[in-house]
């Protein structure tokens, strides 16, 4: 059989695309009986080197959510006569008549339709979100399978779109192993304005990802305690980065605050890693990868308890309701002065951290793709 898969996403820096990078590279290793076509855009061309004789390479250098892709990428995937094609992302060009799967990672669009969400003005926003919806409504309906990254959106699409939970997969994603940099830990913190004790937050600055309440807590937890110690965000510029500096400046709130702005992989790990803890306040996740990296580093979390997020992590955080400020300040003052807290969140982590494994769900993927032969 001839699998095509949808890898114009595909590369590091943001979940869905690690997920495309992580899937590729198991496939290669685990599944010797299919064919592969990966689809491809000039940008992450490079990215992918095969091994093996049983997948190949297509460019396909069209954007993503862009009239072009419902229109003209159809037939590049029917030129290449693949039997079914993988979207992973719900992202599936309505005009494509054959059969398919689609990864469903969450229904944020559905959940938290914000105007605030966007860079265009709202007319251009209604109209987006519109077509967003009708495009992922369409594909739920018409996929021959769904794979969802944890169980708590699985049943948010069977709710959403009364789709039978026969029809869906739920395969838990993972951190992915790192490989630290020649540089030392110490050089690369000085190089992100990083000079003394921290909490980390890694991640986008949507409004469903909840950044602003954490700086709002944080300004807290400052006028509790007088040792030296900084909140660092970390996250790829944008303009939602952009109006939550200007905005919690103008409040006299971005004191102690660092923003470095986009980490490479190679460096990311030293930044978690030295980090005193980790925060993860977002409203609504499908999954949640950066709090298991954190994890992985042997730092302590402290986590919303809304959507996804207990289910992912675990016994492995201290739990806040997200829009609780007060509580959030409370948890990561808490968790900051007691080590015998700390301790034992660091060995809750080694334990969750089993549960989640590529390997797991590349074999999980291969097993529903064969039920299509």
């Amino acid at each position: 059989m001839t699998i095509g898969i949808d890898a114009r996403m595909l590369g590091s820096g943001y979940g869905i695309g690690r997920y495309i990078e992580q899937l590729v590279i198991h496939l290669e290793l685990l599944d010797q009986h299919n064919q592969y076509v990966l689809f491809l855009r000039k940008d992450n061309w490079d990215a992918v080197t095969l091994k093996g004789g049983h997948m190949k390479k297509v460019l396909a250098d069209i954007p993503w959510y862009t009239a072009k892709e419902q229109l003209f990428l159809p037939a590049i995937f029917k030129k290449e006569g693949v039997d079914l094609m993988h979207f992973p992302h719900w992202n599936v060009p309505m005009l494509y008549p054959g059969k398919f799967v689609v990864t469903i990672h969450d229904l944020t669009m559905f959940h938290y339709p914000r105007p605030e969400a966007t860079t265009h003005g709202p007319i251009v926003y209604y109209v987006k979100d519109w077509m967003h919806r009708t495009v992922l409504a369409r594909a739920t309906r018409r996929a021959a399978h769904i794979f969802v990254p944890s169980d708590f959106t699985k049943q948010d699409v069977h709710r959403t779109f009364a789709v039978s939970k026969e029809k869906i997969t739920t395969t838990y994603l993972a951190p992915v192993p790192s490989v630290f940099a020649q540089d030392t830990g110490q050089d690369i913190l000085v190089q992100y304005g990083i000079t003394q004790p921290y909490v980390l937050y890694v991640g986008a600055a949507y409004p469903h990802k909840n950044v602003e309440r954490l700086v709002r807590a944080w300004a807290l937890v400052r006028e509790r305690s007088k040792e030296p110690c900084r909140l660092v965000l970390v996250g790829k510029e944008s303009p939602f980065y952009a109006r939550l500096e200007e905005k919690m400046r103008d409040r006299h709130l971005w004191n102690d605050v660092v923003y470095t702005g986009f980490v490479p992989d190679r460096h990311l790990p030293h930044v978690y890693a030295q980090a005193s803890l980790f925060v993860f306040p977002s409203l609504y996740e499908g999954f949640g990868l950066p709090p298991l990296e954190a994890m992985v580093h042997g730092v302590p979390v402290v986590a919303s308890s809304a959507a996804c997020i207990p289910e992912i992590i675990g016994e492995a955080a201290v739990y806040v309701d997200p829009e609780n400020i007060e509580q959030m300040a409370d948890a990561i003052h808490s968790v900051l002065r007691h080590d015998d807290i700390r301790s034992q969140l660091r060995e809750n982590a080694q334990q969750e951290l089993r549960r989640y494994s590529w390997e797991r769900l590349a074999r999980q993927t291969i097993a529903v793709y064969d039920r299509f032969r």
